[in-house]
């Protein structure tokens, strides 16, 4: 049991035989004391200062001697105004390091017989992943894992948009433009050579534009008027009918693109237990306007389209079926969400989506509550804000996108740079000092961009992401490297780190700190599921970096005379990297035993 719930109750029954008052487990929390004040933990005295009667310093130094008087947990405190600082004895903290260090389960909390789904990546067919899916998938997976790690069986799914007016773009200008191209004869990934004829597509559409503007069209009347827009147009009615020629070639290109997508996935580190794609999912959802016109929740107009009016809710009339009978987005949303449940009955289901889906996702949501369906609160969406570069906005039909592929190679490239003019690679093979450039440039991406709260807009600096000091992943990684160091060393010179340390009855200040702060690792894991935010854990795993350097710069280790403190600092440094190591899987980033 943890420190925290043993201490609760003693200051719920403190406050019953002091102040006679009876307090809520629930409401009772505590705190770790700040760095500048003596103790382990705070209790914050203010709220409660009606049922004390007292002045704050008062009410703190009542209910700490108290404390002392009846615990052999608690061996001082001090108050600073009305915060109450208790310190833990020393014993206490080294049977929590026993305990942790003993723990075959670290960061693995128990089943709490939960399901649920995490929709991420939902790439588009039409051209290859950017920065922006970087920032999704990294997320998406990472959130996959810290719920995994907080007792849920988690499904991983990727909804991918493989129809629409945008594949058929790619397909008229491959058409006319492409000559017979492939991936092997133009050496380009598959989903490249897609997205290679979306540009086309772009560039020879606005020349057709300006003709018919110079013809007399308006601007407006020419956009129209396209003949290559009218072309694609014609393309998606084909699509829709079955037309062998145009099915077959569709199948053809996202063909390539799958296999250029499974090779950025590959490189990414993440993963899908089940797709869906848009061309099997987009008539779903009708059969549920008819169920919605029959149970009063939807209603028609006079153009025979379908609405539904949220007004009650705080938001309008959302339109859930054209008058011809034709869906749009929200209409096959509603049937995914009945699929996706029907094939696994989950608890909850998480979309991770780009915040300018906002409104659509609360329309959605309210829908499937107001039908009643069982899953409805269980909904949620994973708003997260956009991506910058110094250079500004991406947009893909430019082709100024920043492409993932290529951001990948480039976070690996300067990784082999920095690691070179560090020194880093002496005594290493050409692989191993290969696989280490990889495991630090991808370290350096995942970690900046996931150290960031998903909710805010952030601007990603790539130079500023691979140093080897500061919040990134490549000092975590390092402070990985360094332990695995003295662990090697350990072992050669016959240190007994797995149970030397049994007499062991007195910390210096620094070796309790870094207990305490890795004590703190479920807490955090839960707190990341409850906000779906794997900062909260790329935030903790810095700090117990930065503790661990802090211990090491002052705590020898094999200078140490006294054999028991020796192995006890080995082992210390032990538990620092199974947490580091536990906790950088959970943000999807590898660590290295050497730099």
């Amino acid at each position: 049991m943890s420190l925290e719930l043993q201490i609760i109750p003693l200051i719920q029954k403190g406050f019953k035989e002091i102040f006679d008052h009876e307090v809520s487990l629930e409401e009772l929390a505590l705190q770790p004391t700040r760095k500048e004040f003596e103790g382990s933990f705070t209790f914050v005295m203010f709220p409660y200062l009606k049922v004390t009667k007292m002045a704050p310093e008062a009410s703190g130094s009542k209910l700490g001697e108290y404390l002392v008087a009846h615990s052999e947990l608690i061996s001082a405190f001090n108050v600073v105004k009305g915060f109450l600082n208790l310190s833990v004895n020393e014993n206490s903290w080294i049977d929590i390091f026993r305990e942790r260090y003993t723990n075959p389960n670290l960061g693995q909390l128990p089943s709490n017989g939960q399901k649920v789904l995490v929709e991420y990546s939902s790439p588009n067919t039409n051209k290859p992943l950017h920065l922006g899916h970087l920032r999704n998938n990294f997320l998406g997976f990472s959130v996959a894992e810290i719920l995994k790690a907080n007792g849920y069986e988690v499904i991983k799914a990727n909804l991918v948009n493989d129809r629409g007016i945008h594949i058929c773009k790619s397909m008229v200008a491959y058409i006319h433009f492409g000559n017979g191209e492939t991936p092997s004869s133009s050496g380009l990934k598959g989903d490249h050579l897609a997205g290679k004829y979306y540009v086309i597509f772009d560039k020879e559409y606005k020349k057709q534009i300006s003709q018919l503007i110079q013809e007399g069209l308006s601007e407006e009347d020419a956009k129209k008027n396209a003949p290559l827009l009218l072309e694609a147009q014609e393309m998606l009615r084909k699509w829709e009918a079955n037309d062998s020629e145009i099915v077959s070639l569709w199948k053809q290109m996202n063909e390539w693109v799958y296999e250029g997508f499974d090779a950025t996935y590959t490189k990414m580190g993440v993963n899908f237990d089940k797709f869906y794609y848009e061309s099997d999912t987009y008539l779903l959802g009708k059969d549920i306007v008819e169920e919605g016109l029959e149970k009063g929740v939807f209603f028609k107009k006079d153009n025979n389209s379908t609405w539904v009016d949220l007004s009650a809710e705080g938001l309008d009339e959302k339109l859930v079926l054209r008058g011809d009978g034709t869906s749009v987005y929200i209409t096959q949303d509603m049937g995914t969400c009945d699929l996706k449940f029907n094939d696994f009955g989950f608890d909850k289901s998480i979309y991770v989506v780009g915040n300018e889906q906002d409104y659509h996702f609360d329309v959605l949501f309210k829908i499937m509550k107001k039908l009643g369906r069982p899953y409805g609160d269980g909904l949620y969406h994973l708003s997260y804000g956009m991506v910058d570069l110094p250079t500004g906005k991406m947009k893909s039909r430019e082709g100024t996108v920043v492409d993932a592929d290529d951001l990948m190679q480039e976070m690996i490239d300067t990784a082999e740079t920095h690691t070179k003019e560090l020194g880093k690679i002496e005594g290493f093979s050409e692989e191993e000092a290969k696989s280490l450039y990889e495991i630090l440039g991808m370290g350096a991406l995942k970690y900046f961009l996931l150290k960031v709260d998903p909710k805010k807009r952030m601007l990603f600096n790539p130079k500023e992401s691979i140093e080897f000091q500061g919040n990134t992943g490549p000092f975590i990684q390092y402070s990985h490297a360094r332990i695995a160091s003295i662990l090697r060393k350990a072992d050669q010179i016959g240190v007994d780190y797995q149970k030397g340390f049994d007499n062991l009855s007195k910390l210096e200040p620094v070796e309790r700190d870094l207990i305490i702060t890795l004590n703190d690792y479920e807490k955090k894991i839960k707190q990341a599921a409850e906000d779906f935010s794997p900062a909260t854990i790329a935030q903790y795993l810095f700090d117990v970096a930065k503790e661990y350097n802090r211990f090491y710069a002052e705590c020898s280790i094999f200078n140490e005379a006294d054999q028991e403190v020796l192995a006890f600092r080995v082992a210390l440094s032990s538990l620092t990297a199974k947490t580091i190591k536990s906790g950088m899987k959970l943000l999807g980033i590898s660590v290295p035993d050497r730099m």
